[in-house]
């Protein structure tokens, strides 16, 4: 079976950041993307959880498959979002089954 090359990019962001990051990435031609809810984990100020937050409160991740030539537009386009948040924007070299999807 033949695959085609992609790019995989993970933004992890404050959760009430999300729409924001969502909608800046659309604007840039993304059109699928997937949300997940992120439980906990540990950065630069140490170990933290979601247990005991109230609303909206933590963090998701966003993660995009897309083609190599619409990297660079994505990535202007998440930094303006996560450059004044806590958040980091990951880039992995990944391989998709069906390339007219992404």
């Amino acid at each position: 079976m033949q695959t085609h090359a992609a790019k995989r990019v993970e933004i992890i962001i404050e959760a009430p950041m999300e729409s924001r990051l969502t909608e800046a990435l659309e604007k840039t031609g993304v059109t699928g993307f997937t949300v997940l809810p992120v439980l906990g984990g540990s950065g630069r100020s140490g170990r933290w959880t979601r247990e005991g937050q109230i609303g909206r409160a933590g963090m998701v991740s966003v993660i995009c498959l897309i083609r190599p030539e619409r990297l660079d537009a994505l990535l202007e386009a998440a930094f303006a979002v996560v450059e004044r948040h806590i958040g980091v924007v990951s880039v992995t070299d990944t391989h998709v089954l069906r390339a007219e999807r992404f």
